[in-house]
């Protein structure tokens, strides 16, 4: 199941899409870093891939050669895991 990054819209696409292709909901792009799944915040160019060249703006299209569409079940829960640790974060400091 993929899902834009952007409207979190469940998406059919084939393995090889244009970089031109849009979300059909939103029509924003959809090669872009935020739809990676080498795409991470702590990462240095916030990119897990080490070759990849460095992308000023993550949420417009793009050349990376190195693109791969997260698998949205993969990004859920990696969501779900950021909310509950900011959920224990924000119970420590509660009066």
């Amino acid at each position: 199941m993929k899902i834009c990054a952007l409207c979190k819209m469940e998406i059919e696409t084939d393995k090889y899409f244009s970089r031109k292709t849009e979300c059909p909901k939103c029509g924003r792009d959809l090669h872009i870093c935020l739809n990676c799944r080498f795409y991470s915040e702590s990462s240095h160019n916030k990119c897990l891939e080490t070759k990849a060249d460095f992308q000023r703006t993550r949420d417009k299209s793009n050349f990376c050669d190195y693109f791969s569409f997260r698998e949205g079940s993969a990004s859920l829960s990696a969501n779900k895991e950021k909310d509950d640790a900011k959920k224990k974060f924000d119970e420590l400091f509660k009066k």
